[in-house]
């Protein structure tokens, strides 16, 4: 099986700066195991959309896609569960 390759959306970077440097360890190390496995145990495919899915670490949610055709994910949000969806 082919890895894929991490995109981070330039306002994804921005959004990690916001959140204490212990947790973003914990969001990338996460973020990075996604590249052997896209569907961990535990992600849930968002509704409305086609290719985009989200995966839980603590109180903090990563909103990614999975773009099959090049072998890329793009993460597209990171967050506190409270801000996240609006």
């Amino acid at each position: 099986m082919a890895s894929y390759k991490i995109e981070w959306r330039k306002s994804t970077r921005k959004d990690l700066r916001r959140i204490a440097p212990s947790d973003v360890k914990r969001i990338i190390s996460a973020v990075e195991a996604l590249i052997i496995d896209p569907f961990p145990h535990g992600c849930t495919k968002l509704s409305g959309s086609e290719r985009a899915y989200r995966i839980r670490i603590g109180d903090y949610r990563v909103i990614y896609e999975v773009i099959d055709d090049v072998l890329v994910i793009e993460v597209i949000k990171v967050g506190h569960r409270r801000d996240i969806y609006k």
